[in-house]
């Protein structure tokens, strides 16, 4: 599986994910207690900046792979692409388990949101010196989801 594009973010002490459809990154630098979906801040992409060919992969509708790594602890899950979707946010990143879309949203129908995640990747980003990875590949043998 090869990696399309990767993302770095951090932690912060609001860190909750508890929201029971999405999971965001932002590039904004703080967090308040309404963020209950966000995952991490400072994020180094927002929709509008992914790698070309991630967007291409995206738009086509494919089935995407995305590995979470904070420290030893790693969490994974499925999402899909769609050719609505626009990757214009120049600020965030959504995750859903819906199939809404809106200028945020990276990929739909994902196979977790925020409270299905480890409680252990969760605790270790309440450092907000702990960096996130991110990263995005290719499910090469999974149906494309074009038009969901």
């Amino acid at each position: 599986m090869n990696v399309l594009d990767t993302i770095t973010a951090y932690g912060n002490p609001l860190v909750r994910c508890i929201h029971k459809t999405t999971i965001e990154l932002t590039k904004d630098n703080f967090l308040t207690e309404k963020g209950t979906c966000i995952l991490g801040i400072n994020a180094s992409k927002a929709c509008s900046d992914l790698n070309k060919s991630l967007k291409e992969k995206i738009k086509l509708g494919v089935a995407i792979k995305i590995t979470l790594k904070a420290d030893d602890v790693k969490e994974t899950f499925i999402g899909y692409g769609n050719k609505r979707l626009t990757l214009k946010s120049k600020k965030d990143i959504v995750f859903r388990k819906s199939n809404y879309i809106c200028d945020r949203t990276v990929l739909i129908n994902c196979t977790k949101a925020s409270r299905d995640l480890n409680r252990a990747l969760i605790e270790k980003l309440f450092d907000h010196n702990k960096k996130l990875i991110v990263i995005f590949q290719e499910l090469k043998d999974v149906g494309r989801t074009n038009e969901r």
